[in-house]
């Protein structure tokens, strides 16, 4: 099978990000965003999704995290898009569950050529260390607007904050790699009745 890969780089005035991405890797990650929590859980991401992620992200700390978190999701949905290619054989729906000690998440995604993000997360803290909570929604809506993927996003319960976005991640890591697999009763096929996805 043909490797499923993408690299992606992009530079504003606020933001210089060099993104490489494969799907079908081993968890590997080598992750720099300048927020040592938003490392931790991409890290979980490519983890639990074992796909293989190295990301390099120089951005605007003197303004805050935004955007650079926002322009991280806006690579990483185009890495993610590119690296599917025609996306014939793939599984297309997906979702997942995950605990983190109280917390409970679950993701459900689709890859349908159609971008939509449901985030439906209640938090405790607005912060965590020096990474702001909100951006967790802003990251992923720009992931989905840029992959052109639809994701339902939703916190089933949770007292900590961190165990619940780590919940979330790994979900989101989870559910992403088991949509990208292929099926091997239709690997020829993309998995929609109008023929393009």
């Amino acid at each position: 099978m043909k490797q499923r890969t993408a690299k992606v780089a992009r530079k504003t005035k606020e933001t210089d990000i060099t993104l490489a991405f494969t799907i079908d890797g081993k968890g590997k990650a080598e992750i720099d965003t300048g927020n040592g929590f938003m490392d931790h859980m991409l890290t979980l991401f490519a983890r639990h999704g074992l796909f293989d992620m190295q990301v390099k992200c120089s951005g605007d700390l003197e303004v805050d995290f935004h955007h650079s978190a926002e322009d991280i999701g806006i690579c990483l949905g185009q890495a993610a898009k590119k690296a599917l290619g025609d996306m014939r054989g793939i599984i297309r729906y997906a979702h997942a569950y995950v605990p983190m000690d109280e917390s409970l998440a679950r993701v459900c995604l689709d890859i349908c050529g159609r971008t939509n993000l449901s985030y439906q997360v209640g938090l405790t803290d607005r912060v965590i260390n020096n990474f702001e909570c909100d951006l967790v929604e802003d990251f992923l809506k720009a992931f989905c607007d840029n992959a052109f993927i639809t994701m339902h996003v939703d916190l089933l319960r949770g007292r900590n904050s961190h165990h619940s976005i780590e919940a979330l991640f790994k979900a989101f890591g989870r559910a992403l790699t088991q949509a990208c697999a292929i099926n091997a009763r239709a690997r020829t096929q993309l998995p929609s009745t109008k023929g393009v996805l």
